[in-house]
Formats: structure tokens, C-alpha cells, sequence
């Protein structure tokens, strides 16, 4: 039962229920561009037919250009821009839309804004945790004035959220052990949505055979993009494809000119992207870490044989395991495909079986999860 809040309109006579509920979210990520901006368009994407009202306030990127009221570069990546709402106009979006709960995934201006709002309006929040900044900045600038100020921003603003949220949301174990180290009040471990498009498009049965290789992903130093190449190398036979856009773009870019086997895709959107899965036999994530890994889970819901590292918070979630290969510390990415191609098809064809099949009930069993939360953080009782 929730407390009687003129502001946001809640009847403190009667718990609501799933189809009464307005939720906002409001992000510093552009869908676009970005694994956090993709995961609330593809949560709300399945979740708003069953309530009354969703909407997120972030960033968009429309025919190339970043449209927000403020568009800054972000350091050390000119294919991501830091972007700033109108707070006002913001404010007053989010009071028309008066939300039951409001989602908060970033610490910037949307995010900070939106918390602002619900502080002021009495609105229950839920704060996500989807960035493992310990590990970016230690990467990026370890040991540095630079990454100690990131980081130490980012700890401080994360836990101000924490502090005014009803709970912390986390998709991994890695990031719920860092939410702990930063004292969250609340903690809740949720799964990551598959974009419908991923869900409801027919799936192109796979086949057996191990040939085409597939990378898709921001082309960074953490997602080991030197392992694909040197992967590429050493096995010939195996043509591999490598789509985004990031840093090291230039370096995929030699590689695709100087290796026969190397075909670079460049930045794919949605539909692209899944046409691309369809058209290979796996999907690699080598990374050094990832809070998730959503397009290893993506490439599941294909059909799709798929190897990801240990570093990938995806390795975490037991009921997945079992539809991918997970690199160990003594096996490389070179040696793991080595042996995949060698395998009998009927084995790689039961490895993407089982993909698909934990896929599809990991994303239906999430919705679940997500729908729990909402309600939960909406009808309990607070001062």
C-alpha cells in the first residue's frame, strides 16, 4: 500500500496493478549508440502494451546528428557525445506524464533531472547499474589524475542515486558485487530485454557448419578487437566480419584491406545487424569485460552458435551457460574457434539449440522479473 502522494496522483485505498502504471525513464544513452539507451526502448517496447503509460526522455540520434539541447564530445570516444536536456522542458514532460515509478540507468543531466523530479514530486525511483566504470577507467587511464577523478565522480554520483532510489537494478553478478562495494541500500539482480525485432522475426535455422564469423560491438580496447584480428590470422578458412565504430576503427579498417578473410560492416542499425547474425554461423565477444554482453544474447535468440569471455557478465547467468562457449583462462579465442570448426555439426547444431531454447525463456522470464519490480516499488509503503 503506498502512502497517499497529492503530487503524483496514487490511490492509497487499493494496490495498482500492472496495466495502471506510468512509467518514465529518463537516460544520458542514445538507443542509437548506445547498450544502455538500446535496453529501456527494448524493455518498454514489450512492457508498454500492458501499461498505461511509458515513455523515455534520452538523446536521439536522427539521420546522423545527436539532437539534444547540449551536445559535448566525449573524451576519448568522438563517436559518443555527452548530451544535456532543457531541464525545464524536462521537468515539465515528466510532471504531465506524472509517473507512477521513474527509471534512472545514468548519471548526467536527463538522469540527474529525472531524479530531481521524483525527489521533488514524492515519485518511488529505480536506479540502474549497467556501466562497470571501475574497470573503464582502470583500462583507460589506470593509475592517472584522469581516471581518478572519473571515477571518483562516477562512484559519488552513482551513490546518489543509490541513496534516493527504492532499489538498485543490476544484470550481472560483477556488477551487483559493485554495487554492494558502493554501499546500495537495495540491490536486485534483473536480465537484459532481446529486442523484439530479434524475438518476433522468424528465425533462419542454423545449419551446422562453422564458417563466417561474426564481432558486433563498439570497436574499443575492452572488447579485445586485437584477438579477432589475430583470430583471423591464423585461421583462414574462417572469414570473419567486424560492424560498429569506435577508437579503433582505423585498425579494423587495415586489417580489412590487408586480410582476404576480414570484411568490415561499419556502424549496422537494428535490422541490418539481425539480417548480418542471420548470415553467420557465430558470434564472438571476446571482451575484457562487459556489465552484460546483449548482442551475445541477441546472436542466442538467432540460433546462433556463440563464444563470449569470462569477462562478459552474461557468463554469469547459469540458466544461460548452457547455449554458449565461455573462453577460460587458458584458452584463447584462435584456439577455441580452432576447435569448434572441427567439431561434428551435430554438436554446434545442439549448442545453438540450446541457445535459442534458454534465450527465449531468459527474455520471457526478465519481462516477468521487470513486471514484479514495477508493481513492487509502486505499492509499497513508504513515509
Amino acid at each position: 500500500m503506498m502512502s497517499n502522494m497529492s503530487d503524483t496522483g496514487q490511490n492509497p485505498l487499493s494496490a495498482l496493478q500492472i496495466g495502471d502504471l506510468r512509467v518514465a525513464v529518463t537516460s544520458d544513452a542514445a538507443p542509437e549508440r548506445n547498450g544502455v539507451g538500446a535496453y529501456y526502448e527494448d524493455l518498454l517496447s514489450y512492457l508498454s502494451p500492458r501499461l498505461a503509460k511509458a515513455e523515455v526522455f534520452s538523446p536521439v540520434i536522427s539521420d546522423g546528428r545527436w539532437e539534444a539541447p547540449m551536445v559535448l564530445p566525449m573524451p576519448g570516444d568522438a563517436t559518443q557525445k555527452l548530451c544535456f536536456p532543457n531541464p525545464f522542458a524536462l521537468q515539465r514532460a515528466l510532471t504531465d506524464l506524472n509517473p507512477h515509478v521513474l527509471i534512472v540507468p545514468t548519471p548526467g543531466g536527463y538522469g540527474f533531472t529525472g531524479a530531481y523530479v521524483a525527489a521533488r514530486k514524492g515519485i518511488p525511483m529505480l536506479t540502474g547499474l549497467h556501466t562497470s566504470f571501475e574497470q573503464l577507467t582502470d583500462l583507460y587511464w589506470h593509475g592517472s589524475l584522469k581516471g581518478k577523478f572519473f571515477r571518483q565522480y562516477l562512484e559519488r554520483t552513482h551513490q546518489y542515486l543509490f541513496n534516493r532510489s527504492s532499489a538498485v537494478l543490476t544484470n550481472s553478478q560483477d556488477m551487483y558485487q559493485l554495487a554492494v562495494r558502493m554501499g546500495a541500500p537495495n540491490i536486485e539482480m534483473i536480465g537484459t530485454p532481446i529486442p523484439r525485432l530479434f524475438t518476433q522475426t522468424p528465425v533462419v535455422p542454423y545449419e551446422g557448419r562453422l564458417e563466417r564469423v561474426l564481432f558486433a560491438g563498439r570497436l574499443a580496447a575492452e572488447k579485445r578487437i586485437d584477438t579477432i584480428l589475430d583470430a583471423a590470422r591464423a585461421l583462414p578458412h574462417l572469414s570473419f566480419s567486424i560492424a560498429g565504430d569506435g577508437p579503433l576503427r582505423s585498425n579494423v579498417e587495415n586489417a580489412a584491406d590487408t586480410l582476404a578473410n576480414v570484411n568490415y560492416l561499419g556502424w549496422l542499425d537494428r535490422q541490418d545487424l539481425c539480417r548480418y547474425v542471420d548470415g553467420h554461423d557465430a558470434l564472438v565477444l571476446p571482451s575484457h569485460f562487459e556489465s552484460f554482453g546483449t548482442i551475445a544474447l541477441e546472436a542466442m535468440a538467432r540460433n546462433r552458435v556463440v563464444i563470449v569471455s569470462k569477462g562478459t557478465g552474461i557468463s554469469n547467468w547459469t540458466d544461460l551457460s548452457r547455449g554458449f562457449v565461455t573462453l577460460g583462462d587458458n584458452t584463447d579465442l584462435t584456439s577455441t574457434l580452432k576447435q569448434l570448426s572441427e567439431a561434428e555439426s551435430d554438436w554446434r547444431k545442439a549448442l545453438a539449440g540450446r541457445a535459442l531454447e534458454s534465450a527465449t525463456t531468459f527474455n520471457n522470464e526478465n519481462l516477468t522479473s521487470w513486471e514484479r519490480i514495477l508493481l513492487k516499488t509502486t505499492n509499497q509503503p513508504r513515509p
